[in-house]
């Protein structure tokens, strides 16, 4: 996928601390880099999926990521994290995280994650709520970000105190 095709991005910095002895991230590093595009794409939206998750509004997890490895960033890279919802089903949601490095065309990894939304006292699987599914694929159709105000409910999940 090319950077024309995501609407987000985020810029992070390659740490030692995600490298192996050679420098070179290693692959565990790269659910790292999963996890802030994830917090970020979603804060971009106005959205805190922590407080969201705490107040027991809405809950996902992760059932399956595939992570395609292109070229290596190394230690200091800034890289590009480049994020979009590429689909939205009933109970789940993927999220695209494109990774290059800053200023190149080079797409260095691409991480595919599927999400499913989850009642976390039950374990079982819950339908993705229609104001998040309205603020996602507005944004990812138009570029414009609805303000949580238009959902009450969902924003006053999203404004508890963060959790501790």
């Amino acid at each position: 996928m090319s950077k024309d095709k995501f609407r987000f991005k985020y810029k992070t910095r390659v740490r030692w601390m995600e490298c192996d002895a050679q420098g070179i991230a290693f692959n565990g590093s790269y659910l790292g880099y999963l996890e802030i595009a994830q917090a970020e794409y979603f804060r971009n939206l106005g959205l805190s999926i922590y407080k969201i998750a705490s107040s027991g509004y809405f809950d996902s997890a992760v059932v399956n990521t595939n992570i395609d490895f292109n070229a290596p960033v190394r230690v200091d890279d800034v890289i590009e994290l480049h994020a979009k919802i590429s689909h939205i089903g009933n109970t789940s949601l993927q999220l695209d995280v494109a990774i290059y490095r800053e200023s190149s065309q080079l797409q260095c990894t691409l991480i595919r994650a599927i999400y499913v939304g989850l009642d976390t006292k039950t374990m079982t699987k819950l339908p993705i709520p229609d104001p998040m599914r309205q603020i996602i694929e507005t944004y990812e159709n138009t570029g414009k970000v609805i303000p949580t105000t238009d959902f009450p409910e969902l924003h006053k999940a999203n404004k508890l105190p963060n959790p501790s």
